[in-house]
């Protein structure tokens, strides 16, 4: 990812984008005249904060995009710099992205295992966690998890819950009850079950990138 997705870069990108919408952010409005900056959270507690520098404690990639626009030049930019070939993606609205940036891309499931990456969209995002949630109501939901070496996830900060009690409940109200299947994705899949060495895709994505887009 771009450096300026990483530490101090980021949160000064996050303060650029964010200030005027904080009301938003916290669930209210402010009177106008307290609508000044000494009366805004810390922008290290904002959700969209939490959530990446949580899951870059977990080896998962963060890249904060202010609208569509941004979002489809940095797609550009990853996949040009990783040369992925092999690319999956059956959601119209992620496809649709893909098409934007000139990303050749398959939609046929039964090549599913010839995948380099997958591009996917999600429930919701855990901050406190930086973890990702998704389910099998999802397109494909259930084999696209559990075959892609990469995922990219495609988000919005409008998906972002602060609790994984707050998204299962967001999801019993979404479907009237919960998917057969939920799970969260939590950075690379890892183990060391393996003679105690650590080994990464065991169980999941080998790296997992996350692109929060901005429609507040």
């Amino acid at each position: 990812m771009a450096e300026s997705d990483s530490g101090k870069e980021l949160i000064q990108h996050l303060r650029k984008t964010l200030k005027g919408r904080v009301d938003k952010v916290i669930g209210h409005a402010f009177k106008p005249e307290l609508n000044s900056e000494e009366y805004l959270p810390a922008i290290e507690d904002l959700p969209e904060l939490i959530f990446a520098k949580n899951l870059v404690k977990v080896n998962g990639k963060f890249s904060y995009c202010s609208d569509k626009k941004e979002l489809i030049t940095n797609l550009s930019n990853l996949f040009l710099d990783n040369k992925w070939k092999s690319v999956y993606s059956v959601e119209p609205a992620i496809s649709t992205f893909l098409d934007m940036a000139g990303i050749p891309f398959f939609k046929d499931s039964a090549r599913i295992k010839e995948m380099d990456v997958a591009v996917s969209a999600c429930e919701f995002l855990i901050a406190r966690t930086g973890s990702v949630l998704v389910s099998s109501a999802q397109i494909k939901g259930r084999r696209l998890f559990g075959f892609a070496p990469v995922h990219v996830v495609i988000a919005y900060t409008s998906q972002l819950k602060n609790e994984i009690g707050e998204g299962l409940a967001a999801l019993m109200e979404k479907y009237g009850k919960l998917p057969s299947m939920v799970t969260t994705i939590s950075g690379p899949s890892r183990t060391a079950d393996i003679e105690k060495t650590l080994i990464h895709g065991m169980h999941g994505p080998e790296e997992l990138y996350v692109f929060l887009v901005n429609n507040n």
